[in-house]
C-alpha cells in the first residue's frame, strides 16, 4: 500500500502530516497522546502538563483529496494553561473536606518550566495553608516558578504565619489566584503584598468553580451565617417520607457524602430508638458532623435517646425543655442548650460562633417538628439550598407537611443550579433557592 503525504498551512498552528490510508486498513493508534479531556481527574503527583493536540478524522475532502487524517498541534494558551492548574488545585483543595471549617478549603501548585514541582492543600483548621505545604513540596524549584491558588493567600497572623510572605522569601515570580477572599481580614491584602513585593499576580481564574468549592465559607463571612440546607425524602407521588434509599448511607451514597460534607446536622429526638444510632459518614478517613438534635417538651419522645452513647461527633442537644438538661447530660459529657423556643436563629447563631460553615437541616421523624423551622426559612430566607431524595415508593399523604409554606407561596420561588443524580434507586435532586 503505498502512503500519500498532504500538508496543510493554518495560522497559528504546526500540521504534523500523516499518511492515508485506505479504509481497510487498520488506523493509526492514537492512545499515546495525552488528552486534555477533563484533566482534573485521576491526575497522579508529579504529572507533565499535556500537550493540547486536536484530532481532525473526517472531512478535509476539497483540501486533502479525501479521506485523510490530520493531527493539529496548536500553540498553548497561557489563560487556558492557568486554567487546568487551578483545576488541579481545586482537586488539592477537596482532600480537606468536613476538616477545614472555620476556613476555607485551599489547593496549591507550583509550577516551574511546565512541570509541576510541588503541590499541597489546607489538611485542617491551625494547620499550615496550602501554599506552605506546596512549597515545602517544591523545595529550591520554587524559585522563578509560578504558583497557583484556589483562594488569594492571606497577609495576616492568626495561627499560622501570612501566606504572602512565604511566597515572597520562596522568590516565585508569579501568582495566580482563583478567587479573592472575601475574609475582611484578607479582601485583596493578600494580592496587594504580592504586587509590591514585584510577584506578577493573576486573579479570577475558574472563578466560579473556586466560589463553588467554598460555597459554605463565601456565605458565612458574608452573611455573619451558615449556609442552611434542607433534605428530605419524598415519594414518586410526591409526599413527604421518613425514610432513606437503599444504600445511601453506605459508601460513596448520597447521605454519607452529606454528612462528609457539612460541619453539623439537625435531626430531631424523635428518630431515635432503641435500634437506630446517630447517622456516621462512611467516607474513608471522614470527620463526622456535630449533631444537633432537637428535643421539644411536647415532642413524642419524653426522655432525651440514650442511643446518642453511639455517636463519633459532637452531639448538642436543643431542647425548651428544661428539666431535659440535668445532670445525666453532664455526666455524659453532651452539651445541652436550653432555650425558650427552638429555632433557626438559635441554632444558626449557635453554629456560627462555633466557627461552623454549613448546617444540613435533615427532615427526618416527627415532621410537625419541622414546621415552624420550615417557615422561619422561608420568611427569613435563611434555607438556601435543598437536597430532595425521590424515592421507588408510591405512597399516602403524611398528615403534617412542613413543606406547605413552600407549596402555598403565590409567586413561588426561583430555583437555579439544579442538578440530578441517581445513588443506587432513588434519584437526588440539589438546587439553590433564589428569593
Amino acid at each position: 500500500m503505498k502512503a500519500q503525504i498532504f500538508s496543510v498551512s493554518l495560522p497559528g498552528c504546526s500540521i504534523i502530516p500523516l499518511p492515508r490510508f485506505s479504509s481497510y486498513v487498520t488506523p493509526p493508534n492514537f492512545a499515546s497522546f495525552s488528552s486534555t479531556h477533563n484533566p482534573s481527574k485521576n491526575l497522579p503527583y508529579g504529572f507533565h502538563k499535556p500537550l493540547i493536540w486536536v484530532h481532525k478524522t473526517t472531512g478535509w475532502k476539497s483540501n486533502c483529496g479525501g479521506g485523510g487524517s490530520l493531527i493539529v498541534q496548536c500553540g498553548s494558551n497561557e489563560e487556558n494553561d492557568d486554567g487546568f492548574y487551578i483545576r488541579r488545585c481545586v482537586e488539592l483543595a477537596r482532600k480537606g473536606v468536613g476538616y477545614t471549617s472555620p476556613n476555607p478549603m485551599v489547593g496549591c501548585v507550583i509550577v516551574k518550566d511546565g512541570k509541576i514541582v510541588g503541590e499541597g492543600f489546607h489538611p485542617k483548621a491551625g494547620q499550615p495553608h496550602a501554599e506552605v505545604f506546596a512549597l515545602r513540596d517544591a523545595g529550591d524549584m520554587a524559585e522563578n516558578a509560578t504558583a497557583y491558588v484556589s483562594l488569594e493567600p492571606c497577609n495576616h497572623f492568626g495561627r499560622t504565619p501570612p501566606c504572602t510572605e512565604a511566597l515572597v522569601k520562596a522568590k516565585v515570580k508569579k501568582v495566580v489566584v482563583g478567587m479573592v477572599d472575601p475574609n475582611p481580614i484578607v479582601a485583596s491584602k493578600g494580592v496587594d503584598r504580592l504586587r509590591n513585593a514585584g510577584i506578577e499576580v493573576v486573579v479570577g481564574v475558574e472563578e466560579d468553580l473556586c466560589k463553588r468549592l467554598n460555597e459554605a465559607y463565601i456565605h458565612r463571612m458574608l452573611t455573619g451565617r451558615p449556609l442552611l440546607t434542607l433534605r428530605y425524602s419524598l415519594s414518586v407521588n410526591g409526599n413527604l417520607l421518613d425514610l432513606l434509599g437503599d444504600r445511601v448511607t453506605d459508601r460513596n451514597g448520597y447521605y454519607s457524602r452529606l454528612l462528609q460534607e457539612y460541619d453539623a446536622v439537625v435531626l430531631s429526638s424523635s428518630l431515635f430508638g432503641e435500634k437506630l444510632s446517630i447517622p456516621a459518614s462512611q467516607e474513608p478517613g471522614a470527620n463526622q458532623p456535630s449533631m444537633i438534635i432537637m428535643h421539644k417538651k411536647h415532642s413524642s419522645s419524653n426522655q432525651i435517646p440514650l442511643v446518642i452513647n453511639e455517636a463519633t461527633g459532637k452531639v448538642i442537644i436543643f431542647t425548651d425543655d428544661i428539666t431535659a438538661a440535668n445532670s445525666e447530660m453532664t455526666q455524659r459529657a453532651i452539651e445541652t442548650v436550653a432555650v425558650d423556643t427552638i429555632n433557626l436563629d438559635v441554632i444558626l447563631d449557635y453554629c456560627n460562633r462555633q466557627g461552623l460553615c454549613s448546617v444540613l437541616l435533615d427532615m427526618r421523624g416527627n415532621f410537625s417538628e419541622f414546621e415552624d423551622l420550615v417557615k422561619e426559612g422561608i420568611k427569613k430566607r435563611y434555607i438556601n439550598k435543598f437536597v430532595t431524595e425521590i424515592l421507588p415508593v408510591w405512597n399516602g399523604r403524611a398528615e403534617t407537611d412542613p413543606l406547605m409554606p413552600l407549596k402555598s407561596i403565590e409567586q413561588g420561588i426561583k430555583v437555579v443550579n439544579l442538578q440530578s443524580k441517581a445513588s443506587d434507586q432513588s434519584i437526588v435532586f440539589e438546587g439553590y433557592l433564589k428569593f
